[in-house]
């Protein structure tokens, strides 16, 4: 397989958040209950996601590569890091928690897409097919969560969409520079670890509770359930 099929590969994951964006767009049915539990589901969906790939994706690849000390210090200065971050946007008005979460977790595995390419480019495609899988919900809520934040549609699905251009460059340093530096590669996804954790509890999970409904929270298991079943098809 070439190199432009990686790229297409890694450009296509990073699409569908912005296909959730869209479809979060279009979706324009009234604000029933039916409708808010499908929303606080869709968030708990994200959520499991985000903390299947914290699991199983970025956490093992750091104790892996890196020692006790370094696994623990990385992780903690991730988690560090954006709760500055986060207390400064809800200082001054905003909260991107989802679209924060989905950044750290797509752009290391798209640096580990371009590594494992250069190895095995049929493990790739399906650790392109998982990232793909997680981008759908995340950038349904990332879209909202920004349209909450007052930003117009055509900003909001501008952003979803320029992340995506990120997703070949992240895999082009994974293939050019980090095919024979895991470590490095350990440090970044132990630090984005980190981050995501903290979003989930802070923001993230906390937005998919709903009062006198049990459904919704259900999400984050199946959500979950989707990454631990893309983790034991790529291993």
């Amino acid at each position: 397989m070439t190199i432009y099929w990686m790229l297409l590969l890694a450009w296509g994951a990073g699409l569908m958040a912005f296909l959730g964006g869209t479809i979060a767009y279009l979706e324009g049915s009234a604000n029933t209950v039916t409708k808010r539990e499908f929303v606080h589901g869709i968030t708990a969906f994200g959520g499991g996601i985000l903390m299947a790939a914290v699991a199983f994706a970025l956490v093992p690849e750091g104790m892996k590569e890196l020692n006790a000390w370094q696994l623990a210090l990385l992780f903690a200065l991730g988690g560090v890091s954006f709760a500055i971050v986060d207390a400064w946007l809800a200082k001054h008005g905003g909260n991107v928690a989802q679209f924060m979460a989905m950044l750290l977790d797509f752009l290391p595995e798209a640096i580990s897409l371009g590594a494992l390419f250069a190895v095995s480019p049929n493990t790739a495609i399906l650790l392109a097919v998982f990232i793909a899988a997680q981008n759908l919900p995340e950038g349904f809520n990332a879209y909202r969560e920004l349209r909450f934040a007052q930003l117009s549609s055509k900003i909001a699905l501008a952003g979803l969409f320029g992340v995506s251009l990120f997703g070949p460059v992240a895999a082009l340093m994974g293939y050019w520079w980090l095919r024979d530096a895991p470590e490095i590669t350990a440090m970044i996804m132990s630090f984005a670890a980190g981050g995501i954790l903290y979003l989930v509890f802070q923001d993230i999970a906390p937005q998919a509770r709903m009062r006198r409904h049990w459904t919704p929270s259900l999400g984050a298991v199946f959500g979950f359930i989707v990454g631990m079943l893309s983790k034991q098809l790529l291993g």
